[in-house]
């Protein structure tokens, strides 16, 4: 029987950011995932899925694309599938200590179709990922001591893995990873701290500051890594406002990233890592965070798919909330597991992860889904973006799913009068709380509560 006890008994969990141990049924396509860990010793953990938990090895020189190599691995305690998404910093004291990178990630199945066997071996195996391709074999010779060969294919090169020195998951290094503290800081200096954004609820500058700080651990890892938009007010919300795409921010933690268009243009977006990158945001008065589907360092393979129900004018609350439970059906027969949020606004948001390998296979996802939707109920829903085709109708907006395209970030403050929240949802909660019923002045409470979408990103 399959148990992560091992794995968890090593661990102590309130020290440690490495995720509790349970084992999950594994589904058709297996995982596997590389991560650069510099402990004690340097090296490579290879992780395969396999009935429910990743079968792990520890790599020394890590896996090599020459087949003259003979890699020694040693068998370790098997991790949770969960641990595929893991990056940071394991603290002094427990068990390996020390600064964990996601080197590779991607698919592996067996070589011919043959099931491994993890106790005997040989394990023959192929790799899709992203840096990572082609056939291994892992033959065992002493105990948990075991040989990692590569295969003779296409993929035999004398590259070596030190050729590569950032995260696929966050574009950093290694130092970079161990010295960003996330959102465990902020020092960023507030100007105007007393100046009043939200007039009519007298919300100051540093109430919205404060705001980002209680949020900013959830809030971050939908920021992490991936280009944003952002609306600033200098002049609070019955000002004008900007909508903001390309950098003009001089701060160390908001970076820069140069896009090309269709038409060959480029441009300078930006994007953030950290808490400080946030508040550094705010203190240039950027209140409303707009994200992309896609992270920068794989930009042209979005991971998120994102519908917004955009219901006519007068429309009643209760057929909003029938449009959401229709499409949840809808994705729900797909076998996509969707995440509800309130919009701030008059609807609501469902997200769903995922990962695409093309901008142009995402926003036909979207389209054929909304299609369905508006096929099978055509006087409730429509897909035309056109005010006058809205009548008394919900708009199933999916034109968010397009290269550069962008949505409101989970945990965003809105622009609104009320001072609203675009709030993860329970999807129990959908028949209590309206799409602008959460603002920044009753949202602590749900803090005090379980994450809605704690698993979003495993």
């Amino acid at each position: 029987m399959v148990s992560l006890s091992k794995y968890n008994l090593k661990r102590n969990f309130n020290k440690t950011k490495e995720p509790l141990g349970k084992v999950k049924k594994s589904g058709k396509k297996l995982k596997f995932v590389i991560q650069h860990h510099i402990a004690r010793k340097e090296h490579y953990d290879l992780r395969l899925e396999y009935d429910g938990v990743y079968v792990s090895f520890a790599v020394p020189k890590g896996p090599s694309f020459d087949t003259k190599d003979k890699r020694l691995a040693v068998k370790v305690e098997d991790h949770p599938i969960s641990y595929g998404n893991f990056e940071g910093i394991i603290p002094v004291g427990e068990y390996g200590a020390g600064t964990v990178m996601l080197f590779d990630k991607g698919y592996w199945e067996p070589i011919n179709g043959v099931l491994p066997d993890f106790e005997k071996g040989p394990v023959k195996f192929y790799l899709n990922g992203e840096r990572f391709k082609g056939g291994w074999t892992l033959v065992k010779f002493k105990e948990n001591n075991w040989l990692l060969i590569k295969e003779k294919d296409d993929y035999v090169s004398k590259t070596k893995i030190s050729k590569f020195k950032t995260s696929i998951k966050s574009g950093r290094t290694m130092k970079e990873i161990k010295n960003c503290k996330n959102s465990s800081y902020v020092d960023v200096n507030i100007t105007s701290p007393d100046k009043v954004i939200f007039n009519d609820l007298n919300i100051t500058k540093m109430d919205i500051v404060n705001y980002y700080k209680l949020v900013a651990k959830r809030m971050i890892p939908f920021l992490d890594n991936r280009l944003i938009s952002t609306i600033r007010c200098p002049n609070g919300i019955n000002g004008e406002k900007f909508f903001m795409k390309h950098l003009n921010t001089d701060s160390n933690d908001v970076l820069r990233k140069k896009v090309r268009n269709k038409l060959g243009k480029s441009s300078f977006y930006y994007y953030i890592r950290n808490v400080n990158g946030l508040i550094s945001e705010v203190q240039m008065n950027s209140y409303e965070f707009h994200i992309w589907g896609s992270k920068q360092n794989s930009i042209n393979r979005p991971d998120i798919l994102v519908f917004d129900l955009d219901p006519d004018y007068g429309l009643s609350l209760k057929k909003v909330r029938d449009g959401v439970r229709d499409l949840k059906e809808i994705l729900d027969s797909l076998k996509l597991k969707s995440y509800l949020k309130t919009s701030g606004g008059k609807g609501y948001h469902v997200y769903v992860p995922l990962e695409v390998d093309s901008w142009k296979k995402c926003e036909k996802i979207a389209n054929d889904i909304a299609s369905l939707m508006e096929m099978k109920w055509p006087l409730k829903y429509t897909t035309n973006i056109r005010i006058e085709k809205r009548k008394g109708k919900i708009f199933i907006d999916y034109f968010r799913n397009k290269k550069g395209a962008t949505s409101v970030c989970p945990y965003s403050l809105r622009l609104k009068k009320n001072a609203s929240v675009s709030c993860p949802l329970f999807w129990s909660e959908l028949d209590s709380i309206g799409p602008d019923d959460i603002t920044i002045k009753n949202i602590g409470e749900r803090f005090k509560k379980k994450d809605p979408w704690l698993d979003f990103f495993n």
